[in-house]
């Protein structure tokens, strides 16, 4: 009764009480078998990554106490956790820390010890300051790369910036329907090769009547050249980018955004870029990204959803890992050979 206790909580995602309430056992009887299921499955020593995936997802809301000594509020549970993901392996979720901050990120690893640590050779990370930190501290050996999602999703925030300025000072309002501008704004946020002709010719030609539009006309262009710079990874386009490309690329975003630099956020968005520029390049050269953190994050979610949150953040740890690295503990899928079709070449009377 335990083990099936344990079974339905930790492979089918079941919330304790509802299993427990299924076999017919109580709920620490339930939640004990599954720590004895899953505490020998993820004390496992790590193996060896190459590509090392560094996210932040929202464990939930924080929690505080207060201090009967000093009569301050001390923090309980942080609201966030970081995870580290195995990227180019099958490892999935390696583990999480409470926190986001550069010292809870490098006691993760400061911890995973030397050896393992000397054998990352690139490191994954969003456009963050925090986790950079740490991976110059921790992995001084390792090439940091910028998931490329994060930098189109930049541009793309850059350019709602850029319409909401110019309408402002255009109407002395917020943009609302019929405004020109308002009617082309999901244009401008959708991919230059997911739109059709008609709809390419629509952005000009509402754009390009005033000075306002065309701020807005300049920006999106902007934001395209970034993205034929990222779509040089040999995912998208198949062939191994050669660094006179990404140079030329570079080149011609940069040579935009210097033209047109009365546009304070385009900028500011040129800026960022030259700040992060040694990490996009590494991540174009190598073709790496965070999909797969991203992914398990959605996993982590779902079970905190399914188990309607957590209150102990160890169980919570525990149960997303676990969950996390299920597919990598499924045995591997054996093909049955058929066996050969017999034709029978004679005239069936029938």
């Amino acid at each position: 009764m335990r083990d099936h206790a344990a079974q339905l909580i930790g492979e089918a995602g079941i919330p304790v009480c509802t299993a427990a309430t299924q076999v017919g056992i109580s709920w620490p009887s339930a939640h004990q078998a599954l720590i004895d299921r899953i505490d020998p499955v993820l004390d496992t020593r790590l193996e060896p990554v190459e590509v090392l995936g560094i996210d932040e997802t929202r464990r939930g809301r924080p929690r505080f106490t207060r201090d009967p000594d000093t009569d301050r509020t001390v923090l309980l549970a942080d609201r966030w956790h970081t995870g580290f993901v195995d990227l180019a392996g099958d490892q999935g979720l390696l583990g999480q820390v409470e926190g986001r901050t550069a010292d809870d990120t490098a006691y993760w690893l400061h911890h995973a010890g030397p050896a393992w640590r000397a054998r990352v050779q690139v490191v994954v990370i969003d456009m963050s300051t925090i986790y950079a930190s740490a991976v110059r501290r921790m992995l001084p050996h390792a090439r940091p790369a910028v998931d490329p999602f994060h930098v189109v999703q930049l541009a793309t925030k850059m350019i709602g910036d850029v319409r909401r300025r110019v309408v402002r000072e255009k109407y002395g309002r917020r943009g609302r329907s019929g405004d020109g501008e308002y009617g082309v704004k999901n244009l401008l946020l959708r991919n230059r090769e997911h739109i059709t002709p008609g709809q390419f010719d629509k952005i000009p030609s509402t754009l390009d009547g005033d000075t306002a539009g065309q701020q807005i006309l300049l920006a999106w262009i902007a934001k395209e050249k970034l993205r034929d710079l990222i779509r040089l990874r040999e995912p998208i386009c198949g062939t191994h980018p050669t660094p006179e490309r990404i140079r030329h690329h570079l080149h011609e975003f940069f040579t935009w955004c210097a033209t047109y630099n009365h546009i304070p956020e385009l900028t500011s968005l040129a800026q960022t870029i030259d700040r992060w520029r040694d990490p996009i390049i590494t991540a174009i050269e190598l073709g790496v990204s965070n999909a797969k953190s991203e992914g398990l994050n959605r996993v982590i979610k779902l079970e905190g959803r399914k188990a309607y949150g957590f209150r102990n953040t160890t169980n919570q740890r525990r149960r997303l890992r676990y969950a996390t690295t299920r597919t990598s503990r499924r045995p591997p899928t054996v093909t049955t050979p058929r066996s050969p079709t017999v034709i029978n070449e004679q005239h069936d009377p029938g």
